[in-house]
């Protein structure tokens, strides 16, 4: 074959290296996200396999189903450890990955969390777990600072029972309150939408936050503040990203449009976020989210820890702070970030965006934040909004 062509590599043929999968994949769990994270999670493994494999050896994926529940996490953990698997990766609701997090690093298994978000993803430091997706914390900081480019000082959250809503409602109370923002907690559950409705009057809000599961009651929400002509002037935000799915689009139509969510994209992707978007698109039959490009971006830093260091799992816990990769979404290393006790992407990128009225498939950003510069300098913040947001919603 000639120099212009070079051989293929040749398939992987040895014993598989097993990798454990972790999911929502059916309800009460996030299904959407759940099949988006598993896309790029598969893209990836069979990319991996086309190029050799982890020298010569097959990725083979394990996948478990979560459904949201906890304990079904950490006791498909444990079944994946048994069967051998050199690590545990995915999962995108935070109270999951917490419990899988803590079985894995009890049995001694590295976990390389996807999506999930929450600070606390394990009670104590540790080596054996890392994270892709940026903490809960700064995440919702720079949604805070958004909300306060909009000129609210009035902001209502409609909240569930859940740790990972009472931290970000904690989160953005801490990071508003002293710029005089004051934060009302309502209940999302109350009685009926309208009565929800009638509170957000009483209180004087100028906002809302849905920090409350998809479909119900977050649809209802949107329905009914959106058909309140006392509420005409509300501003609608879902940080935890609810709008991101085409199943937000396809419960709300127009209703679900100009609501501002937390996107884990950067401002334009590169040639290789391009390719594997393309790909990304082609399998799911729709615009791949964030939650599929953390996928692939998942895979991508497990080939490279296995090639590299090993398929030992003390091997691979211990590669998190020498593993440099180029994902789909920006060069990933891990480090040790203040408060987060695992490893973490600590520049992973973060934009507000939300879907445009005119065109409810398009996405706009509102405010991004760009990673840490190669030279060290500061952080910066891009508003990309044109004229007043607040006189657009």
């Amino acid at each position: 074959m000639s120099a212009n062509h070079p051989p293929r590599p040749a398939s992987p043929t040895g014993s598989p290296v097993r990798l454990g999968a972790l999911a929502p994949l059916t309800r009460p769990g996030w299904v959407a996200a759940g099949r988006h994270l598993l896309a790029g999670l598969d893209l990836a493994v069979r990319e991996v396999n086309a190029s050799g494999g982890i020298h010569g050896r097959p990725l083979e994926l394990l996948v478990r189903d979560t459904a949201a529940d906890p304990e079904r996490a950490a006791a498909a953990v444990t079944e994946l450890a048994l069967l051998g698997v050199a690590a545990v990766v995915g999962e995108y609701h935070s109270v999951v990955a917490r419990a899988a997090a803590a079985r894995a690093d009890a049995l001694g298994v590295p976990f390389l969390c996807s999506s999930a978000v929450l600070d606390a993803l394990t009670e104590e430091p540790t080596e054996r777990v890392a994270r892709l997706a940026p903490a809960q914390s700064r995440g919702w900081r720079i949604y805070g600072d958004f909300l306060l480019g909009t000129g609210r000082r009035r902001i209502a959250v409609a909240t569930q029972p859940s740790v990972y809503w009472a931290t970000g409602t904690r989160v953005l109370r801490d990071h508003l309150a002293p710029h005089g923002v004051v934060v009302i907690e309502l209940d999302a559950n109350a009685p009926s939408p309208g009565a929800l409705c009638d509170a957000l009057v009483d209180h004087g809000a100028t906002a809302l936050l849905l920090l409350a599961g998809l479909p119900e009651p977050a649809a209802s929400i949107v329905r009914a503040v959106r058909g309140d002509r006392r509420l005409a002037g509300m501003l609608i935000g879902a940080p935890a990203g609810q709008p991101e799915f085409a199943e937000w689009a396809a419960l709300l139509g127009e209703d679900g449009a100009g609501i501002p969510f937390l996107r884990y994209l950067p401002e334009h992707l590169g040639p290789l976020g391009e390719r594997v978007g393309a790909e990304l698109r082609e399998l799911l039959g729709e615009a791949p989210s964030f939650v599929a490009f953390e996928g692939w971006d998942t895979v991508a830093v497990l080939a490279e820890a296995l090639r590299s260091h090993g398929t030992d799992r003390a091997a691979v816990a211990a590669s998190w702070s020498r593993v440099a990769v180029e994902g789909t979404r920006g060069r990933i290393r891990f480090s040790r970030v203040p408060g987060i006790g695992v490893r973490q992407w600590a520049w992973a990128p973060i934009q507000v965006a939300d879907r445009d009225p005119a065109e409810p498939d398009r996405f706009r950003t509102l405010h991004a934040v760009r990673g840490r510069p190669q030279d060290g300098s500061a952080v910066g913040d891009a508003h990309l909004e044109p004229g007043d947001l607040a006189a657009r919603q």
